[in-house]
């Protein structure tokens, strides 16, 4: 009787013990689309077909307050990776190839290593070098399905099918209607617009489509009721003013969490709820790690809302724009439950800065053509003109962030606020994002940008505090910013360069000290200097220097040199054999500099 008592003892805690490993070990799933925003039935849509989507969200949790730490897909994906900021890294621009530091492990290689099979179908994508060995499979045959028996396993699935790719086609069929189709008033309802609208909630519709099909693999393997699935979109989008800006359209995401009975205990929500907690894609990584009760790394700077680690729910969501494609530009951005707050530190660059990629989409053509032909409202015509320094939005009265409170005496506390986060996490952050791009390479050298800006050598209060100086255009800050253009470090005589061109002809007394600059060292501060003087009437010197910028080995000063080349317009035509010779060197038209290069040629063709 005693034996059988023992043997009985023995069964349950084998038994009970196998149980707890599985609960600590969930398959876990992610379902990825692209480039679409929460234009879905669960989030209140009721133009869109999304009916699988829906269907999923009545037995999961369905977040309110989910987003993306950047506008754009790389750099996103950056975030997702590491659990860490890209603006941490150097790795905030598109398409960088910028490394990170050994210790920063993509998040898959912790999973590896506590036991997981690991799968990525297909794209990665993750703006610095690879790092292969986080996947057991990355492939777009990957699947869990490959893995040992009983081994649980984290797959990614990523849909492509609402890319903004998906819209540079006009289809002549459509399911809905482009009469009927919602247009944001900061559009126009020009037949290309609407026409394009229409065709996204297709393809949105199409992308539902194939979540459904992967949730009903799941089931038919028969692992649904062990595996926590995530549902979500990489960022905003997709059509212009959305993916790629730093707005509602741009950074709210759709998530939908399901978690099947037996690990209901790592959520504190329930199935088929919604919460407003706030989430963004910094706190990725390590919720993943917390479900699968892995130590979080000390290096993440996210932090889990799920599982066993997760912590106190956070009271911001932080996100960043850096150069988007071939042109640049530099904005933060702060996000509670009912506001966002917009720090653009470049404010003479307008919103439709032209990207070849962006402009594929014929609603942009003809969005720009009435703005020129003067058939916009004033709401409509923002997007093609500069940008205030700061920007408000209450996002519960104003979903598509029109109008800006940044100056009503009223929510003078609110900015006070936002603005003290916004520079608390640049520091807390480290964030590298105010040195210019083309001086990278030379201020890290041997190390990554990420050891660099804690090495002691970077000054990050000093530039940044140059930075917003310059972006304010002010009058009275001109002797400070003549000061600044003397400082020896190259970071903050290129901002001090950039507050003159901010300024515009105000600066003309800074003419004689920004002609000295025009011999600095380093180039971006060269081509910095170069458009501030072109701003107040020069164009000899201006132009030997940008040529010269033209055949810098850094890609980036080349890059800077083109952008400025550009807005000179007419200008700019003593250098279009420069600007043709640098095009013709790569036939790579999607390096960045060949894009920008061949819009030149193709302005100054169309204007002969």
């Amino acid at each position: 009787m005693k034996q059988n008592c023992i043997v009985i003892i023995l069964l349950f805690f084998i038994f009970n013990g196998s149980t707890f490993a599985q609960q600590k070990q969930p398959n876990i799933l992610w379902i990825v689309s692209e480039d679409n925003s929460p234009l879905i039935g669960a989030y209140g849509d009721e133009f869109a077909s999304t009916p699988h989507i829906d269907s999923f969200a009545e037995r999961s949790i369905l977040y309110k307050n989910a987003f993306a730490t950047s506008p754009v897909c790389a750099p996103s994906r950056s975030t997702l990776i590491t659990g860490v900021y890209p603006t941490a890294m150097g790795t905030q621009h598109m398409r960088s190839t910028n490394p990170i530091p050994s210790q920063v492990r993509f998040f898959p290689h912790y999973l590896r290593q506590a036991g997981y099979y690991t799968s990525n179908n297909s794209k990665k994508d993750y703006n610095t070098v690879d790092q292969p060995d986080a996947w057991d499979e990355s492939s777009n045959t990957a699947t869990y399905k490959n893995r040992k028996p009983g081994q649980p396993f984290f797959a990614v699935f990523n849909i492509t099918i609402s890319h903004e790719s998906s819209l540079h086609k006009p289809m002549d069929q459509l399911r809905h209607d482009p009469e009927k189709v919602p247009i944001p008033p900061y559009h126009p309802s020009s037949p290309e617009m609407k026409h394009d609208w229409a065709q996204y909630y297709d393809k949105m519709e199409d992308m539902d489509a194939r979540v459904g099909e992967i949730l009903q693999e799941l089931e038919d393997a028969g692992l649904a009721d062990s595996t926590i699935v995530f549902y979500y979109s990489d960022h905003g989008g997709v059509l212009g003013r959305s993916k790629r800006f730093m707005y509602e359209s741009g950074l709210h995401v759709p998530l939908i969490i399901h978690f099947p009975e037996m690990y209901q205990d790592l959520t504190p929500e329930k199935a088929g709820s919604s919460t407003d907690r706030i989430v963004t894609f910094v706190d990725f990584a390590p919720t993943i790690l917390s479900l699968a009760n892995i130590d979080i790394p000390e290096h993440m700077q996210g932090q889990a809302f799920l599982g066993q680690q997760q912590g106190p729910p956070r009271d911001y969501a932080f996100a960043f724009r850096g150069r988007m494609d071939e042109r640049i530009d530099m904005v933060r951005s702060v996000r509670d439950k009912k506001y966002r707050y917009i720090r653009n530190y470049m404010p003479h660059k307008i919103y439709g800065q032209y990207l070849e990629y962006l402009w594929k989409a014929p609603s942009m053509a003809s969005w720009e053509k009435l703005y020129r032909e003067g058939k916009l409202d004033e709401m409509q015509s923002r997007f093609w003109e500069g940008k205030p320094v700061e920007e408000l939005y209450d996002v519960n009265a104003d979903p598509h962030n029109v109008k800006n409170l940044a100056l009503d005496p009223a929510y003078k506390a609110v900015m006070e606020r936002m603005r003290k986060a916004n520079s608390e996490w640049i520091h807390e952050s480290v964030d590298v994002g105010f040195i210019p791009e083309a001086m990278f390479e030379a201020l890290a050298q041997d190390q990554t940008l990420y050891e660099y800006a804690r090495s002691g050598d970077y000054e990050l209060e000093k530039i940044v505090e140059t930075a917003e100086m310059a972006s304010l255009g002010e009058v009275e800050n001109i002797p400070q910013l003549v000061q600044k253009l003397k400082d020896p470090n190259p970071a903050v005589r290129y901002w001090a360069a950039t507050g003159c061109t901010i300024l515009g002809k105000k600066a003309i007394s800074v003419r004689g000290q920004l002609e000295t600059v025009l011999d600095d060292p380093q180039v971006a501060v060269r081509i910095a200097a170069a458009e501030a003087l072109y701003q107040l009437g020069e164009k000899e010197t201006v132009l030997e220097v940008l040529t010269s910028a033209l055949t810098d080995s850094d890609r980036m000063a080349r890059v800077q040199a083109l952008n400025v080349l550009e807005l000179m317009g007419e200008d700019a035509r003593p250098s279009i054999s420069n600007v043709k010779e640098l095009a013709s060197r790569d036939l790579q038209d999607q390096d960045y500099d060949i894009r920008a290069a061949n819009r030149i040629i193709h302005k100054f063709r169309a204007n002969q």
